[in-house]
């Protein structure tokens, strides 16, 4: 299940980099993946939190607020830019929510992820 709501809260599953039906960012933040893929990668995974987000109510215009994002990071042992990678995902949120986007946030380094991914992202958002 994608999404869960239980009155106005929205819970979205972990979303990893995928187009189509491959996942487009693999491998080691620190590593074989560079910072800036990195970031490209939390991108795509934020876009597709916001497609399940307007199914799921019509519109993102019924965003009332993020309130919670979660990015997990596959990287290296050295790998220390987590925030970086996750600032990418937060700006994305901001540009296209405004003050809807502004959110409570972790960002971690894991050891791996789904089919490979560099990076996954989960969210809870309000809606009106």
């Amino acid at each position: 299940m994608p999404v869960l709501r239980d009155g106005n809260t929205l819970y979205l599953s972990g979303q990893v980099p995928r187009i189509g039906n491959a996942v487009v960012v693999t491998g080691r933040a620190g590593a074989e993946v560079a910072l800036e893929q990195a970031q490209r990668a939390a991108k795509i995974c934020t876009l597709r939190a916001l497609a399940l987000l307007q199914r799921e109510l019509g519109s993102l215009n019924d965003v009332r607020q993020i309130l919670r994002l979660t990015v997990y990071v596959q990287c290296s042992p050295d790998f220390t830019q987590h925030s970086e990678v996750a600032d990418a995902a937060s700006g994305l949120l901001q540009q296209i929510l405004g003050p809807a986007g502004a959110h409570t946030r972790t960002s971690v380094g894991v050891y791996q992820l789904p089919k490979g991914a560099t990076v996954e992202l989960d969210l809870i958002a309000a809606a009106r």
